[in-house]
């Protein structure tokens, strides 16, 4: 079972880049990502009131909930589907495996947690990654503008979204368990970005296309609810360590996407540099025993 649930988001999340990548010009962006976490919403609230699950959350708690969905479910998704218009999805989803290395930044920042070797190390070995991967791209003129934009909104995409964990950090302090706190957070979400679409006088229609319907389908129904269902189910049976290196494999399978259906070209240094984004995670991830016999995550 370990197995499969580990497979299963893998899966679900190593396709949902290119899912995206689907529903670029259809519609406008922001009336994607409202139906895709409008969906999401009303499928996970069903979820958990059929399981007996769904739970009130203290008012108190909500400020952080909306900051949550703010971060997560809003802006986060705005820049990341802004980026896919200018790189490969496949890229994209290497670029968000920094979250990692974020995480560690903004515990530093904002909660005085000072980052350790191995998190000094593996942000190190992530960020040399990433120049080899994108240097020669970057070097050619005529791309290398398009390409830098698409990386620094894949970037500030992924910042915000470590700023979300922090947000959501904090709202399970206050003892909102997490498939609450990710379905009002998902719901603020949904309403910042309906109100977005409101202010600026969008129409709310999506494409009416089998493509972009089946993309959204995928969106909603695998990418956020089976994906996440089976990433709870995974940090419950083996610890959210082990459990986060699907975060690390979830990039191989985006970028073979893009390579067969999006024409990505490898070039000798992007083969030099992925191997050390992933090597980076795994370095920052992984934890040594105190036996000292092997090297590998622990669970609680």
């Amino acid at each position: 079972m370990t197995a499969l649930l580990f497979a299963t988001i893998v899966l679900a999340w190593g396709f949902t880049w290119f899912a995206i990548k689907l529903q670029l010009g259809a519609v406008p962006m922001e009336v994607s990502i409202f139906w895709r976490f409008a969906v999401a919403t009303a499928l996970l609230a069903l979820g958990l009131a059929a399981t007996k699950r769904l739970k009130p959350v203290p008012l108190a708690q909500h400020r952080w909930l909306a900051a949550m969905g703010m971060c997560l479910f809003t802006l986060n998704f705005l820049l990341i589907y802004a980026a896919t218009q200018y790189i490969a999805s496949g890229v994209v989803s290497v670029v968000f495996t920094l979250a990692t290395i974020f995480n560690a930044f903004n515990q530093w920042l904002f909660l005085g947690r000072r980052p350790g070797p191995r998190a000094l190390l593996g942000g190190a070995l992530g960020i040399t990654g990433l120049a080899l991967l994108f240097g020669e791209e970057l070097a050619r003129i005529e791309a290398g503008a398009a390409a830098g934009l698409g990386i620094g909104l894949a970037l500030l995409g992924t910042y915000v979204f470590s700023l979300g964990n922090l947000a959501s950090l904090r709202a399970t302090a206050g003892g909102v368990d997490l498939p609450n706190a990710v379905l009002r957070g998902m719901g603020w979400g949904t309403c910042f970005l309906a109100f977005y679409l409101l202010v600026r006088g969008d129409s709310f229609r999506p494409a009416l296309t089998a493509i972009y319907l089946g993309s959204l389908a995928y969106l909603a129904v695998v990418g956020s609810v089976v994906g996440f269902l089976a990433y709870l189910s995974l940090v419950a049976r083996v610890g959210a360590d082990r459990a986060a290196y699907a975060t690390v494999l979830f990039p191989l399978v985006a970028l073979s996407v893009s390579t067969l259906l999006e024409g990505y070209a490898w070039t000798p240094l992007a083969v030099a540099g992925l191997p050390l984004i992933l090597l980076g995670n795994v370095v920052i991830f992984a934890r040594l025993p105190r036996s000292g016999i092997a090297v590998g995550p622990r669970s609680p």
